[in-house]
């Protein structure tokens, strides 16, 4: 078993999850967190059949994730 980190969105319509570190696009989606988190997972469970585990194997790893804000004048 290995952990992937995976970053969900909400958004007016729904949640969009993604995860970091793979190589090649995986997303998910769904109407409530769980929803999204578990499309994400399933995704991600078949991007690994088709491209195999070293889709995993990506230089740097990612270690931790952050989100900040910041505001900017316009």
């Amino acid at each position: 078993m290995r952990s992937v980190k995976i970053i969900v969105e909400k958004h007016p319509d729904g949640y969009i999850a993604y995860p970091l570190g793979i190589e090649g696009i995986v997303v998910g989606q769904g109407d409530t967190f769980d929803d999204a988190l578990a499309d994400a997972r399933s995704a991600l469970l078949f991007h690994l059949e088709v491209f195999g585990v070293e889709a995993l194997d990506t230089e740097p790893p990612v270690l931790e994730v952050y989100v900040a804000e910041t505001g900017v004048p316009f």
